[in-house]
């Protein structure tokens, strides 16, 4: 029964014996049950569990039309396919609006049979692996793998509370490894849509040639090496959620089309000319500067606006002190438990380190370090010496940091603070030369953050440049 259920469970209802017959043959490859009237196959339904249900639309004892209806009215997830002829192909429109899947004509072709159900079942089983994620991202004080008490997560988990509720479009931006996919799952499934699909393209993985096919899927033989007829991560995703991850990376071609699906919530596949509705909630995310991007014309001004109605802003590990400790210790028993290890704890002299790091690599690179810990210790406690060299060499001992002399007045922290900081991007600055890209990669920063402290310490641009 088990390697059944992994096929895929088919149900026929066709009355004329030689086409149910031959559908039932053709689909050997899944675990088929096949009935010849409309009314064996709802009682079919009820008594067993399927994956996707084949109707002829003309059947005695009850049409396909109202064998949907019924379907529908038990289990508004089913995923029906109408058999239909040439002659009414009206009603078979009228099955889609009423929630079909899809509808297949006769004289049937066995072909597109078979791409049609291979896409009814890919669709089923996308939408079953999202729902069985549901359960990861409960909990108000931690969205799932979310982890965060300091005072800007908090702010981040009010702002999903409070965006799920609504359809509007949210854009998500954080540098790579703050967790933008895991807000766009969290308002997924603390919104209405948690029952549908969460649908997620990385828009700066795919080649330009091949997204725009990856979104709106393509007819067979829309263009060369279009072999067969493909369903697009839009059309997956109706009724639910996409997600357009670093969508700074798209071509100002495809922002148009874009562009269209959220105006006017409909699009067609490459090569199509049947118009699909597009019932889908957009979540966006980039780790670039979009305003920036509209500026130099990278970036389409009209869609910026259109998907800049929330701005979600993710904090990058370095500004969350406090949830540092927090993040290490839960991936430490994460990775002790995954990987059967006995590593105990981390040392308070490893733990400065690992707070005094700037993570350019964020929550991911934590992370992957944590991971490599567990694996390379085994057990025992983490120290200093089971640090990579970059965190070894990073942290600055207490000791070592020279107070002004103490005149009963007090000393002003902020003011030494950015004393400090201000002493040690100039003496790097002195140390590149006077070049910021090399003075960012010494104190292990990404440029533009370098550059904001330089503007935020009023540093002047002219005296960083022409460092002594």
């Amino acid at each position: 029964m088990g390697s059944n259920m992994n096929r895929g469970r088919i149900l026929i209802a066709e009355d004329d014996d030689v086409s149910r017959e031959n559908l039932a043959e053709l689909l050997g490859a899944y675990d088929v049950r096949s009935v010849s009237d409309g009314a064996q196959a709802l009682k079919t339904y009820h008594e067993d569990k399927f994956d996707l249900i084949i109707t002829d639309l003309r059947m005695p004892n009850m049409d396909g039309l109202l064998l949907l209806k019924h379907i529908r009215e038990d289990d508004p997830r089913a995923t029906v396919i109408i058999i239909t002829g040439y002659g009414t192909v009206n009603t078979a429109v009228e099955a889609m609006k009423l929630g079909a899947f899809d509808y297949i004509t006769k004289p049937l072709k066995d072909d597109l049979v078979k791409l049609t159900v291979e896409r009814a079942l890919s669709f089923v089983k996308l939408r079953e692996e999202n729902i069985s994620l549901k359960g990861h991202l409960k909990g108000k004080s931690e969205f799932g793998r979310m982890i965060g008490y300091s005072d800007q997560m908090k702010k981040i988990f009010q702002t999903i509370e409070k965006v799920s509720a609504s359809d509007s479009t949210v854009i998500i931006y954080g540098e790579s490894g703050t967790g933008k996919e895991l807000v766009a799952r969290s308002i997924h499934f603390n919104s209405d849509r948690r029952d549908q699909p969460l649908i997620p393209v990385n828009c700066g993985a795919i080649p330009e040639e091949l997204l725009e096919s990856e979104l709106f899927g393509h007819e067979k033989g829309a263009f060369t090496g279009a072999i067969r007829t493909r369903i697009g991560r839009f059309e997956l995703a109706q009724g639910g959620t996409i997600f357009l991850d670093e969508i700074g990376d798209m071509s100002p071609s495809l922002q148009v089309k874009v562009l269209r699906v959220i105006q006017e919530k409909q699009f067609e596949r490459i090569g199509g000319i049947r118009t699909i509705q597009a019932d889908v909630r957009i979540i966006t995310a980039t780790h670039q500067n979009l305003e920036q991007a509209v500026a130099d014309r990278r970036f389409r001004e009209d869609l910026y606006y259109r998907i800049n109605v929330i701005p979600v802003r993710l904090p990058p590990l370095r500004e969350r002190g406090m949830d540092i400790p927090i993040l290490t210790n839960h991936f430490l028993a994460h990775f002790n438990k995954l990987k059967k290890k006995q590593v105990h704890g981390i040392t308070p002299a490893a733990m400065s380190h690992i707070r005094q790091y700037q993570w350019p690599g964020n929550v991911r690179e934590l992370e992957n370090l944590m991971e490599m810990l567990v694996v390379m210790k085994e057990a025992g406690e983490i120290d200093v010496d089971d640090l990579p060299e970059k965190l070894a060499r990073n942290a600055t001992p207490l000791d070592s940091v020279t107070l002004p002399e103490w005149t009963g007045d007090g000393i002003d922290f902020n003011q030494l603070v950015a004393d400090f900081e201000k002493n040690l991007l100039l003496k790097a600055l002195r140390m590149s030369g006077g070049v910021k890209n090399r003075a960012a990669k010494m104190l292990l920063l990404n440029r533009t953050t370098l550059v904001e402290k330089l503007k935020r310490l009023q540093i002047a641009d002219t005296l960083a440049e022409r460092v002594p």
